[in-house]
């Protein structure tokens, strides 16, 4: 028998790829996401290439996966892609401990983030 189809959650001009259990807090990937939302594809993907945050590369990989989507799984034009958005979310948290005087302990958090990215058509202005 198996499962009815999922419906799709976005238009028909929009495509999304996620990127899950990125190391690095969600303030400081969100600082990334900010670079390119509501720019054109190319210039985000320019403008990813070249920042110095550590992070920029794997959230370029998931820029690009998105794009991917769109041209081969929802037959969009690559040209005409703008980052419609680009949301961050947590994730798992580890925690860690540390040896502190007197017996006690410093926590350490060593958070996880995902990011999601959602590319859309947008017909030319001539």
């Amino acid at each position: 028998m198996g499962q009815k189809k999922n419906e799709r959650r976005f238009a028909d001009n929009q495509a999304m790829a996620k990127g899950r259990m990125l190391r690095i807090s969600p303030q400081k990937l969100n600082l990334v996401a900010q670079l390119i939302r509501g720019k054109k594809a190319d210039k985000a993907l320019a403008e990813l290439q070249f920042s110095r945050k550590r992070i920029a590369k794997d959230v370029k990989k998931v820029l690009e996966s998105a794009i991917a989507n769109a041209e081969n799984n929802h037959d969009l034009d690559i040209d005409s892609l703008v980052v419609d958005r680009a949301f961050v979310g947590k994730n798992m948290v580890l925690k860690r401990w540390r040896a502190r005087a007197r017996g006690r302990t410093g926590k350490i958090l060593k958070p996880f983030a995902e990011i999601t990215i959602v590319v859309k058509e947008i017909e030319e202005a001539a």
